[in-house]
């Protein structure tokens, strides 16, 4: 099988696909023939060496694949050979084929695409976690949603999701396109924050009181800023730094509004983190899968992919990622999933 292959710490251009071995089958796992997988800029840290966890070297990389099973461990009971499913790797997702473990992978969807079921496994579960999971933002009908990144992958996700919970959703972006694109997926409001600082506008779309959560992939200057247009009470999470500083918070705006801070790290139930959580917590994450499927069976929620690549347009993919074109995931697409979209 081919697959994109990281030898060294380097720059995802450097990167090539290489014929490589078929990876061993353990007990608990299932192997795919992979149909999309997705790019990130966590995909692009994780090639550099940059990102809080290295897998060994060497290795392909790639936190997530759609693919059909082709074989399944002598201990696996949920799936079969020819199963439609999504699965969470710890890496390997930028190859013809695949290996993951049976707790990190899930059925998909009879009407689910498999380059739109690549949105589920990190836009979605996050935004989805980070909007309902009860210690964290808990929004509920009537509040107002604060969502920064609003035209990217979670950022989208969470607009959706918030308009699913009954919440006044205000998006910022920055760009007429990717603002256009939030109000597409049911933003009530949205700011440019290229114009000027957002924290007067959202304090004037909610009457001076503030966002009750604000759901933050961008941090920096946008942390610093939402703090001061969130209500009393109000819950704020980052969720990621792209904006490429990472917040020193000050407690006394804390104390005064007495406002919540939450974070979330998504690969902690995935397996990602140093403690190996992903059996504790199986059970909350099927559940939160089997909630967002049956948010996309009723129609509403709308997984938007930018752009579909071959395996051999990798570089280009990640191109699309790290200059923030991109309204929505880019998915790699391989084998019969190529085909049906003209790769």
């Amino acid at each position: 099988m081919r697959g994109v292959l990281v030898k060294e710490w380097t720059e995802f251009d450097r990167l090539t696909i290489e014929e490589l071995p078929r990876a061993a089958l353990g007990a608990r796992e299932l192997r795919l023939a992979t149909q999309a997988a997705g790019v990130s800029f966590a995909t692009s840290l994780v090639v550099a060496g940059r990102y809080q966890r290295k897998p060994p070297l060497p290795f392909v990389p790639g936190t997530e694949a759609a693919g059909i099973v082709s074989e399944v461990g002598a201990e696996v009971t949920r799936f079969k050979p020819g199963d439609r499913v999504i699965a969470m790797l710890d890496w390997g997702g930028l190859a013809e084929e695949a290996v993951a473990l049976e707790v990190n992978t899930f059925k998909i969807p009879d009407g689910l695409g498999f380059e739109r079921a690549i949105s589920f496994t990190n836009s979605y579960s996050t935004s989805a976690a980070a909007l309902t999971w009860p210690h964290l933002l808990r929004v509920a009908a009537g509040e107002t949603l604060l969502v920064h990144g609003a035209a990217g992958g979670v950022g989208l996700a969470a607009i959706e999701i918030g308009k699913l919970l009954g919440a006044t959703v205000i998006a910022t972006a920055g760009a007429a396109a990717k603002l256009q694109a939030a109000r597409e997926h049911g933003a009530d409001h949205a700011i440019d924050y290229r114009a000027g600082p957002f924290r007067e506008q959202v304090l004037a779309l909610t009457e001076g009181l503030g966002a009750n959560a604000i759901y933050d992939p961008v941090g920096g200057d946008v942390f610093d800023q939402s703090l001061r247009c969130i209500a009393p009470e109000g819950r704020i999470m980052p969720v990621g730094f792209a904006g490429g500083r990472i917040s020193v918070i000050p407690a006394n705006i804390l104390l005064v509004k007495n406002v919540t801070v939450c974070g979330l790290n998504m690969g902690f139930y995935a397996g990602w983190s140093p403690s190996d959580a992903r059996y504790q917590y199986e059970g909350r994450m099927r559940l939160l899968m089997d909630r967002m499927f049956g948010w996309f069976n009723e129609g509403r929620v709308n997984p938007r992919i930018w752009r579909t690549f071959p395996l051999e347009g990798y570089k280009e993919a990640m191109a699309e990622v790290l200059g923030r074109a991109a309204i929505g995931r880019v998915a790699i697409v391989m084998g019969a999933e190529a085909k049906r979209l003209g790769h």
